[in-house]
């Protein structure tokens, strides 16, 4: 398994569990980072963070731990 903060630009991976060990895991879920969902690295900040992501149709920005917290499977 690879983590979401892992994955190069373009590249594509489902969710396989999220950490919700605390406010941040949970929030993630609450923003749609749920187990199965797709997402797609779109782009990196110059410093590679924040990261940014498509998600269920819209662009979301997570920060390098926050994406450290999301365990997904790399599709191709």
């Amino acid at each position: 398994m690879t983590k979401l903060r892992d994955l190069e630009i373009g590249s594509r991976g489902r969710v396989t569990s999220v950490d919700t060990s605390n406010d941040i895991g949970v929030r993630l879920l609450e923003m749609g980072v749920t187990p199965g969902a797709e997402l797609t690295l779109l782009g990196k900040a110059p410093w590679g963070d924040p990261l940014e992501y498509e998600v269920r149709g819209y662009r979301l920005s997570l920060r390098r731990t926050e994406a450290a917290r999301v365990q997904i499977e790399l599709l191709t």
